[in-house]
């Protein structure tokens, strides 16, 4: 590895954290080392106002990074612009410069900024504030901002800081409170713009088209301002989410430190053993409080992003009881930091942090966007975030200073985690991901034309930014429901109540439940009917504000599910059963024997029980719920593979069974594992060959492929695994053939399973060798066994599975030229 000086902090943190571990049990599987790089400044474009540089100057900005003045002119020639860099490269001062110059320079004109936290909100508008411009009057609009306030915003505020929630239910739906700003609406900012994905992104997609509709019946024009963190193509995603045209500006020209990235995997735990006596990995939250301890003991400011606020405090508390042991000031040097805590308690923690009196901050991804925590000595991430984009935003909290630091990828015991931390290029040279949204989803663009309609009539040549066909099949709906009527000047709405309240643009929209404390009667929150079943079903353990509760009683009748305060030392797992059904296929490749398709499903589920599961991963039991059955109209990816191509003797009737998922049928224990090819060479060795697997064996070969496709997927379409699901099958009735699916989880499909079929060669690829990476003998958490599966990861074969991908791969490795799957 890299000796030099630069790279040596990194590697000395590496060393302390590692220290004592034996070496047969070192952890590391990979090192890199990312070199420095300087600065490209530019001097202050021409037509930025003397008071705005001086501001700036004052609050230390000496000069721009070349992107930023290159962003920033773009947007003062009327250009919309979309503004791709990496963390700390500073894209708030290239939306900050044209918006400052045009409110001085113009008394009549406002801007709007919003921000998919209102954290991150109050962070830019503390930003803005503090540099004191006359005539620049900023203030925040949010579900936080007082009654008595929200007049004066509105008539007197001329740059708005606001969250698409927000936007959506306290601006558009009465748009007519807000016509003088309107009128003079010359900026949209959306920052952190990559966070808006799946079904939340295809509603912001379409809550955007609605804003800019009203600022055009007002007479405005704004232009649009998209920050993100580096994303692939960032023009095509902008544009679709914008639905504008959008320069990009992608070459970073900011500073940044040497990073020393280390990629950690946990040990698996002999005194342990999870579901059906699978080997269990020590927790990646465990692994990242003994990291943060050493690193705290070594005097390194440091960060431990964890996936739940539950998970933040606990490995808070465990790095905290790991110090008291060396010295107890130490312990105090560690805090949790998450949503739910009071803006003071937020800010002294950042200070804290900032100053040196706090070492170390276990964290959800709280303090992934935005917030200004500058000079980190080392970032934990345990676990993979769920994006490229994510993961670099949370490595590049450490050295933002420009100064050398260690980043530590632990991996958790998952499929995905596994893959990461054994393919390091997959990891650290891959292009970012794509982010995914389907404005057209009829599931969201039903509720987001209703909103539309209500704010102002709809007219003929407005429904082409829509969606087009797609708009108007769904407004044809929309007429027969009566919910609008269609005139020959367009449609409109028909009641006297606005539609906005019952839209959670959060969502897939419909009637919440509501989540109740039973003692007090305080409503913690809502959530979807949909997953009211998997989030809220009896006994589960529901997580509000970072306070534990465990749900009594769910009454979907009613929409209300009671819970009481408890705080165990267990996290449950729901269970459930799936079966689905072919609607339409819009998409077929056929590979010889094997057929690869996309299309239009319906999915029957039913949550029977739930796990409760230490932090550890020992499984304490499973309870038994008697929950209706739900229905859910999505899309999916599906491939089928010929009897042939399964096995010299093919399927028997015998062995028509579900690989452990449709409903009410018998499932057949896997017949040991011989035969397997774990291990035996390169993809597609052998191309078109068979299985050659016993027809018992194919339901659980198939049902552990789903698993580990489904726990891949991420890798290739910006969702996470809990977004997603699956059916496998040794015989389908709608295809006859044995049939693997992975479904999208939300109605109308969020774009996952169409990335599943685009990039249906590399992701079934990486599903394969993260199989055959894992060291366990017959399958575990981290390659074939599912947190969700409904048969208690029941049968599952993980030889079989790898065979069963060889051919699937070597299939479209020699078929494949004929639908350009091989070019994705």
């Amino acid at each position: 590895m890299d000796g030099t000086p630069e790279s040596g902090k990194g590697r000395r943190l590496l060393d302390r954290a590692t220290a004592g571990i034996p070496a047969s049990l070192y952890p590391v599987t990979h090192v890199a080392e990312l070199p420095a790089r300087s600065a490209d400044s530019v001097d202050w474009p021409g037509w930025v106002p003397a008071p705005v540089v001086e501001a700036l100057t004052s609050n230390g900005v000496t000069a721009p990074w070349r992107h930023q003045a290159e962003a920033a002119s773009l947007v003062r020639g009327g250009e919309h612009v979309v503004i791709s860099t990496g963390t700390a490269s500073g894209k708030s001062l290239a939306y900050q410069l044209p918006v400052l110059s045009a409110l001085t320079e113009d008394e009549r004109a406002s801007a709007l900024y919003l921000s998919p936290t209102k954290a991150l909100g109050a962070d830019q508008l503390r930003a803005v504030s503090s540099l004191d411009i006359k005539k620049v009057r900023a203030a925040s609009f949010d579900g936080d901002t007082p009654m008595e306030e929200r007049d004066w915003v509105r008539a007197h505020a001329n740059w708005v800081f606001t969250n698409p929630d927000m936007l959506h239910r306290g601006i558009l739906s009465s748009h007519s409170r807000w016509s003088r700003f309107f009128r003079r609406l010359a900026f949209v900012v959306v920052d952190e713009c990559h966070s808006y994905r799946g079904v939340f992104g295809s509603h912001v997609a379409l809550l955007l088209r609605r804003l800019r509709r009203v600022a055009a019946y007002y007479g405005a024009s704004p232009v649009f301002i998209l920050a993100s963190a580096t994303t692939a193509d960032p023009a095509a995603f902008a544009a679709k989410l914008s639905g504008q045209d959008c320069v990009p500006v992608t070459e970073d020209g900011s500073p940044r430190g040497a990073r020393t990235v280390a990629l950690w995997e946990p040990p698996l735990l002999s005194e342990l053993s999870g579901e059906n006596g699978a080997p269990v990995r020590r927790s990646a939250g465990a692994e990242a409080a003994r990291i943060l301890a050493e690193l705290v003991i070594e005097g390194a400011r440091s960060l431990a992003f964890v996936r739940s606020r539950r998970g933040a405090e606990l490995t808070a508390l465990g790095a905290r009881r790991i110090l008291s042991e060396v010295d107890s000031k130490l312990a105090k040097s560690v805090a949790a930091y998450r949503s739910g805590y009071l803006p003071e308690e937020r800010r002294a923690l950042e200070a804290a942090l900032l100053s040196g009196r706090l070492l170390g901050v276990a964290t959800t991804n709280a303090l992934e966007l935005g917030v200004d925590i500058a000079g980190l000595d080392a970032v934990v991430l345990a676990g993979y975030p769920g994006t490229l984009a994510s993961f670099w935003q949370q490595a590049g909290r450490a050295g933002r200073a420009g100064d050398a630091a260690l980043v530590v990828f632990v991996a958790r015991d998952d499929p995905l985690d596994t893959y990461l931390v054994h393919h390091p290029a997959a990891l650290l040279d891959r292009p970012v991901e794509a982010a995914v949204l389907d404005p057209s989803n009829p599931y969201v663009l039903a509720p987001q034309l209703a909103c539309a309609i209500a704010e102002l009539p709809l007219t003929e040549p407005e429904v082409a930014a829509f969606g087009g066909d797609a708009a108007r099949a769904v407004l044809a709906d929309l007429v027969k429901e009566r919910i609008i009527r269609r005139r020959t000047s367009g449609w409109y709405w028909t009641s006297r109540d606005r539609p906005h309240a019952d839209v959670g643009i959060r969502g897939s929209g419909g009637e919440q439940i509501a989540v109740v404390e039973a003692d007090s009667g305080r409503m913690l929150g809502t959530v979807d009917p949909g997953s009211a079943c998997y989030a809220v079903h009896p006994g589960a353990v529901y997580l509000h504000q970072g306070s534990s509760y465990v749900v009594d009683e769910l009454d979907l009748d009613t929409g209300l599910a009671l819970v009481h305060a408890e705080d165990p030392d267990w996290t449950t797992s729901p269970r459930e059963i799936v079966d689905i059904s072919v609607l339409r296929t819009v998409e077929t490749r056929v590979h010889g024997g094997v057929t690869v398709n996309l299309g239009e499903v319906s999915v029957s589920s039913q949550v029977v029980g739930y796990l409760r599961r230490r932090p550890s991963g020992e499984v304490l039991d499973q309870t038994p719920l008697d929950l209706p059955e739900q229905s859910l109209h999505t899309r999916a990816v599906w491939y089928t593979i010929s009897a042939e191509l399964l096995g010299p003797s093919g399927v028997s009737d015998g062995v028509a069974g579900t690989g452990g998922h449709r409903v009410g049928t018998e499932v057949l224990e896997p017949v040991g594992t011989g035969g397997s090819r774990v291990g035996t060479g390169e993809l597609g060795e052998a191309p078109g060959t068979g299985a050659e697997l016993d027809p018992a064996r194919v339901p659980g070969a198939l049902h552990a492929a789903e698993h580990a496709a489904i726990g891949l997927l991420p890798l290739f379409a910006t969702c996470d695994r809990w977004d997603i699901g699956g059916v496998s099958t040794a015989w389908h009735e709608d295809t006859g053939e044995a049939t693997v699916f992975v479904h999208d989880g939300h109605p109308g499909g969020a774009g996952f399973a169409d990335r599943g079929f685009a990039a249906i060669v590399p992701w079934l690829a990486a599903t394969r060798e993260a199989i055959v990476s894992c060291e366990c003998p017959a399958g575990c958490p981290s390659c074939v066994q599912s947190p969700k599966c409904g048969n208690g990861n029941d049968p599952l074969d993980k030889a079989g599975a790898v065979a069963v991908l060889d051919t699937v791969l070597g299939a479209l490795r020699q078929h494949g030229s004929q639908s350009g799957h091989l070019s994705v």
